[in-house]
């Protein structure tokens, strides 16, 4: 396990009730109601949350290995993020597939940008060899 030298943010947040609650952080950027998936009530779940921090993350990963090659990215660059949660012999479990749309980038160059941003993305190291993750490039 990596042991962290220096903290740059610590993201903060309070939770009650779990998937039938609510959520906030502690400067109120974020104020949510959370709700079971597929439950058709108010609110976001886990899963929806943990897709739209790796995206975002995920994107923030690409800008600095293209950065380093001195590549423009297009301003459309977006990621497609599905997280399962499932089930194996009663015990839950989750895996995940991120689809990346680089328009206007040689697919090679595109492929590689997404295996660098998978190899540095925080979110991809705390998930590498935990849960099954699949990359593709739209």
């Amino acid at each position: 396990m990596t042991k962290i030298d220096k903290v740059l943010y610590t993201g903060k947040t309070h939770t009650t009730g779990g998937r039938d609650g609510a959520s906030h952080s502690d400067d109120g950027q974020l104020d949510i109601k959370l709700s079971p998936p597929g439950s058709n009530r108010a609110g976001t779940n886990p899963e929806q949350l943990f897709a739209a921090g790796w995206s975002a993350c995920f994107i923030g990963a690409i800008g600095i290995a293209a950065a380093k090659q001195k590549i423009r990215l297009p301003a459309n660059l977006a990621v497609d993020t599905e997280v399962d949660l499932g089930a194996t012999d009663g015990d839950y479990f989750l895996q995940a597939r991120l689809k990346v749309s680089l328009p206007g980038i040689e697919a090679d160059l595109a492929r590689a940008l997404v295996d660098e941003a998978h190899r540095t993305c925080p979110y991809s190291k705390a998930t590498r060899d935990n849960i099954n993750v699949e990359l593709s490039i739209a």
